[in-house]
C-alpha cells in the first residue's frame, strides 16, 4: 500500500489543461473529544486552509494526525498528540484537537485490513474519527461479513465497519463520450501534453494499450492509449491522433465550460465538482484521502472519495474546484438519484506518473 498522506494538498505544476470534450458511504461525523477553543476568528477559504496545514505539517511532523476543513465555519481542525502541538496550531491560526491515535498507527491498521480485502471493501483512514472507517458494499454478507466484523473488532477500537448501498465498481458503460470500441463509453478527464505533443487522461480502468477512442459510437478514432495503469492505481493516457481542438477547460455541460490552469490535492472537508457524460456536473464533499478500494477486478490505493455521485459513463471525468483539476473519476457505488460514494484518482499522481502536465 503507498504511503498514507496526511491529507492531500500538494500542488503540481501550472499550465493550462482540462477536457475538450468530457466523456464519461462514508458519513463525516463528529469525533471524540470535542475540538478545544481558540480558534482563529477570521474565516478561512479552502485554499487558505490547505496552505495553513501544509505549514503546520512541517511544523508538527509525527504530532499532527490528521485536519480537515470546516467550510461551514471557514476553519481548518487539526489533529494533534498533545497540549504542546495545540498550542502551536492555535497560534497558527488553526483550531485544534487533541486525539488518541497517530497517523503512523492508524495507516498500521489500514494497510493491515488491506492484507486480507475482500471485493466490495474499501479503507480510509478518517480524521474526524480518529479511526479507520471499512466501508462494505451490499456485496459484502454472510461468512464473508462476518469475518470482516471480526477483523475490524480486533483493531481494539481503532477501526469501524460501515455498510454502503450498492456495490462498489469501476462506472464504464454504453452510451455517447468517448469510446473505445463499441460497448466501452468513459469521460475524457484533462487534457495534457508531452514534449510538445497533446494527450489526454482518464480511468486506467477505461484504457487498455493500443486501443483507439473516438468520441461516437462507431466514429473515427482520435487517439490511442499509449500507458495505462488498473488495479493499484487507476489512471490511463491517451495520444490525440487525430488534429482536434483540445482547450484547457472543462465542460459544465449547460453551454459553459471551467478554465483548468493548476492541479492540486484537495483538503478533507473541501466542496468539488465531477463534470461526467453520464450525469453532467454534480457536487459534494472530500470525505478522505489515502484510501483503498476493492472492486472486483483488484485494489486500487491511495483514491479520494468524496460524496459526489457518479453513474456508469463518467469514469475518468475530472473532480475540480474553481480552477484546480483533483482528480479522475474511478468509481463508487449508488447513483445521482439516491446518492452515493465515489472514489476519485488523484490527478497529481498521474500527471507525474505520465510525465505530463496540463496544457
Amino acid at each position: 500500500m503507498k504511503h498514507q498522506r496526511t491529507f492531500a494538498w500538494r500542488a503540481a505544476a501550472a499550465g493550462a489543461g482540462a477536457a475538450a470534450f468530457l466523456c464519461g458511504a462514508l458519513v463525516p461525523a463528529s469525533a471524540d473529544p470535542a475540538p478545544s477553543a481558540g480558534a482563529a476568528s477570521a474565516p478561512l477559504t479552502a485554499a487558505a486552509a490547505t496552505e495553513l496545514a501544509t505549514s503546520l505539517e512541517g511544523d508538527l511532523k509525527d504530532d499532527m494526525a490528521g485536519a480537515y476543513y470546516d467550510a461551514g465555519a471557514g476553519k481548518l481542525v487539526v489533529n494533534v498528540l498533545g497540549e504542546q502541538a495545540a498550542e502551536k496550531a492555535r497560534k497558527a491560526g488553526a483550531e485544534p484537537r487533541i486525539v488518541r491515535y497517530s497517523l503512523a498507527r492508524l495507516g498500521t491498521v489500514q494497510k493491515d485490513l488491506a492484507a486480507t480485502s475482500l471485493p466490495g471493501t474499501a479503507r480510509a483512514v478518517d480524521h474526524r474519527l480518529n479511526k479507520v472507517v471499512v466501508s462494505a458494499d451490499s456485496s459484502v454478507e454472510g461468512e464473508a461479513l462476518s469475518a470482516l466484523r471480526k477483523q475490524v473488532a480486533a483493531q481494539d477500537g481503532k477501526a469501524v465497519l460501515k455498510r454502503v448501498k450498492g456495490e462498489f465498481r469501476p462506472f464504464v458503460a454504453g452510451g455517447d463520450a468517448i469510446w473505445r470500441g463499441d460497448n466501452a463509453r468513459c469521460t475524457l478527464g484533462l487534457n495534457v501534453t508531452r514534449n510538445g505533443l497533446p494527450y489526454f487522461l482518464t480511468a486506467g480502468h477505461c484504457g487498455e494499450l493500443l486501443d483507439g477512442w473516438s468520441t461516437s459510437r462507431g466514429g473515427r478514432n482520435i487517439g490511442i492509449t499509449v500507458a495505462s495503469s488498473f488495479p493499484g492505481d487507476d489512471h490511463s493516457l491517451v495520444r490525440y491522433t487525430a488534429r482536434v481542438d483540445h482547450p484547457s477547460r472543462v465542460n459544465l455541460h449547460n453551454g459553459t465550460s471551467q478554465a483548468i490552469t493548476r492541479a492540486a490535492d484537495p483538503i478533507v472537508g473541501q466542496r468539488v465538482w465531477r463534470s461526467g457524460s453520464t450525469t453532467g456536473v454534480r457536487t459534494g464533499e472530500v470525505v478522505a484521502t489515502g484510501v483503498s478500494v476493492t472492486y472486483p477486478q483488484g485494489t486500487v490505493h491511495d483514491l479520494i472519495q468524496t460524496t459526489v455521485c457518479a453513474e456508469p459513463g463518467d469514469s475518468g471525468g475530472p473532480l475540480f474546484s474553481g480552477e484546480t483539476a483533483h482528480g479522475l473519476t474511478s468509481g463508487g457505488s449508488g447513483n445521482c438519484r439516491t446518492g452515493g460514494t465515489t472514489f476519485h484518482q488523484p490527478v497529481t499522481e498521474a500527471l507525474r506518473a505520465h510525465g505530463v502536465r496540463l496544457g
